[in-house]
């Protein structure tokens, strides 16, 4: 998932997400602060790897998708990972709880939830990162290198700037 467009030389950042994961959540700043500190410069995509052990992650990476069709992926991916805690407890009705919040079509988001519209979109994620050997998240990938944001040593920010930084120096 990728609202914004970057230029076609940006280097692309993966960032996969299970929108119920406490580490995915906790990443978030860091995400923020990559998209602040790079802007256009770098292409943030949200890549879904819900897991098993949250029930309603598959779900909110289905309501991610239909806040993409409604041009508000990442407020909406970054307004559920700001409640995941809260997703855990509430589920399904917490997803369009936030899509009405950010003034999408509510309505559409039940019936996405219900028709399973996105359904593919996410399979073909999780599936492309298991073939790429995610494990769990949150998971970076950029220039065609992987890590865990979990375990990652001197943080994530940090590995991915000095990746980012690489990249942008080696196009100009």
């Amino acid at each position: 998932m990728s609202d914004s467009p970057a230029p076609a030389t940006a280097p692309v950042l993966e960032f996969w997400c299970d929108l119920q994961c406490p580490d995915s959540r906790a990443a978030l700043d860091d995400v923020r602060a990559l998209r602040a500190r790079y802007g256009d410069r770098l292409e943030l995509r949200l890549r879904h790897f819900p897991l098993e052990k949250h029930k309603h992650a598959f779900a909110a990476a289905q309501a991610a998708e239909e806040a993409v069709e409604q041009g508000q992926g990442w407020p909406y991916a970054e307004a559920v990972l700001d409640r995941a805690e809260e997703l855990g407890r509430r589920g399904e009705p917490l997803l369009v709880e936030v899509a009405r919040e950010l003034g999408m079509d509510a309505e559409e988001f039940d019936t996405a939830l219900i028709d399973g519209r996105h359904i593919l979109v996410v399979d073909a994620d999780q599936a492309e990162g298991k073939a790429i050997g995610v494990t769990g998240t949150p998971t970076y990938v950029i220039g065609g290198e992987r890590f865990d944001g979990r375990n990652s040593p001197g943080g994530p920010r940090e590995r991915v700037e000095e990746i980012a930084d690489r990249l942008l120096a080696g196009r100009g």
